[in-house]
């Protein structure tokens, strides 16, 4: 195996990036192999489950994540590691490597069951969602390849080789936002599941408008958008007010609570309240409710248990963001494990797009030209501005034809003003893409 072939191997299982870690004697199977001092590992890799386990008389309190993990050997031959998975450890933070030699058939074991500085862990995620991985001991070819490499960036403890696909993935999008800007005014339209276009007639089509442009869509994972980056876009009444406006970041169902255990039925029953609009047989649950605040009409308060905003830590795996009424039940929770799978590895790289609408007669869009880009995030981050009251849980649901047979629509949302979106995010662009 040298260099040549092995960018070669990835790139022929549609990798886009090989990521290098020089291995400590420590990072083994015995100790697992260290992936960082923080969450960002989660941004490169895609995970299928996270699961808690709370401390005990023999461990830590970690995640476990789950990853669908492959070695390569020198003939290019793809060998499953079943067992493979992240250790995720909150309150350093600190994320680990481990089970990638169990259930495997042929696993570079001499080099990973070793204390021996500078061997090289190259792995590259394929088109499929599997992570490809690949050692090397530290006087081989490759190694001594690698050490004069000239394409090298960095991300955490990893090196980063950019392959040939996908350096110009930005560039492509940008691009693609200067083409539907120069289209002016767009009649509102969504795409279905095999990418036939439909008429869209709803206040919420904006996104959907802009997703059909570029050719996104719907699916029911969480993964970006277009060519890696996440696409949002955000109403507003000018483009140039691009600093005022709410944007909608996610819509997770609750994963716990009695919004789950008794239904949504019984949920707004006990929490909603009647259409303020006086339609009739009606009720609804929305407003704003922010983290130490009772809300005055669901009479609800959101909290976030088992994490300390002074240090910005999780302290808790079995921590989440919950809703509690005046007796303690609790209404309505997010695990965090469920909000961390979805929030790190598809808001990586996000791209938010103004867009002015036309409701009279045919609903229409304008998309504008001052684009907001935020890359490299973590959970954490997340958590921090809810803290805050930066980030708010929105919903929007309803229960219409109560007495008859009702009819329930879901939709709860965290929302952000633009405004702070920077503080999600280490690099926060405003590009005008009429002049980039």
């Amino acid at each position: 195996m040298n260099l040549k072939n092995l960018k070669s191997l990835f790139t022929n299982n549609g990798c886009k990036k090989i990521y290098v870690k020089t291995l400590a004697p420590n990072d083994n199977s015995k100790n697992q192999v260290y992936f960082g001092g923080n969450f960002e590992i989660l941004n490169i890799l895609p995970l299928s489950e996270i699961t808690t386990e709370e401390a005990g008389d023999w461990n830590k309190e970690r995640f476990k994540a789950k990853i669908n993990f492959s070695w390569l050997n020198d003939d290019g031959n793809i060998i499953p590691a079943p067992k493979a998975q992240l250790i995720l450890y909150p309150k350093y933070p600190e994320v680990r490597f481990s089970g990638f030699l169990s259930g495997c058939q042929k696993p570079p074991s001499e080099l990973m069951t070793q204390r021996l500085a500078d061997r090289l862990l190259f792995f590259a995620v394929t088109k499929t969602g599997t992570v490809l991985g690949y050692v090397a001991g530290p006087d081989s070819e490759i190694a001594k390849e690698f050490k004069s490499e000239p394409t090298v960036s960095e991300h955490g403890v990893f090196a980063v080789i950019e392959l040939p696909q996908s350096a110009n993935n930005r560039e492509v999008l940008l691009n693609e936002l200067l083409r539907i800007y120069q289209l002016g005014w767009i009649t509102s339209k969504r795409l279905d599941s095999i990418g036939n276009i439909l008429p869209c007639r709803s206040p919420n089509c904006g996104g959907y408008t802009l997703e059909a442009e570029l050719g996104i869509t719907p699916n029911g994972y969480s993964e970006p958008d277009f060519m890696g980056w996440e696409v949002k876009q955000f109403g507003v009444k000018k483009f140039e007010n691009i600093k005022s406006s709410v944007i909608t970041l996610m819509t997770p169902e609750p994963t716990d609570g009695i919004y789950r255990t008794q239904g949504t039925e019984y949920f707004i029953k006990n929490y909603g309240y009647a259409d303020k609009m006086g339609r009739k047989d009606r009720m609804n649950f929305g407003g704003v409710h922010k983290t130490g605040v009772r809300h005055h009409l669901t009479d609800l308060e959101m909290q976030l248990v088992g994490f300390d905003q002074q240090s910005g830590k999780i302290r808790n795996t079995n921590g989440r963001i919950a809703l509690i009424d005046k007796n303690d039940n609790e209404a309505a929770s997010w695990s965090f494990a469920s909000m961390l799978l979805h929030w790190n590895r598809k808001h990586n790289k996000a791209c938010y797009v103004p867009s002015l609408s036309e409701t009279t007669g045919d609903r229409k869009y304008k998309y504008g030209n001052n684009i907001i880009l935020g890359t490299g995030t973590d959970f954490q981050l997340f958590l921090g501005e809810m803290a805050k009251g930066n980030i708010y849980y929105d919903p929007g649901i309803k229960m219409e034809n109560i007495s008859t047979k009702p009819k329930i629509k879901k939709r709860s949302q965290f929302r952000i003003k633009s405004q702070f979106l920077p503080n999600l995010y280490k690099t926060n662009e405003i590009i005008d893409i009429t002049n980039k």
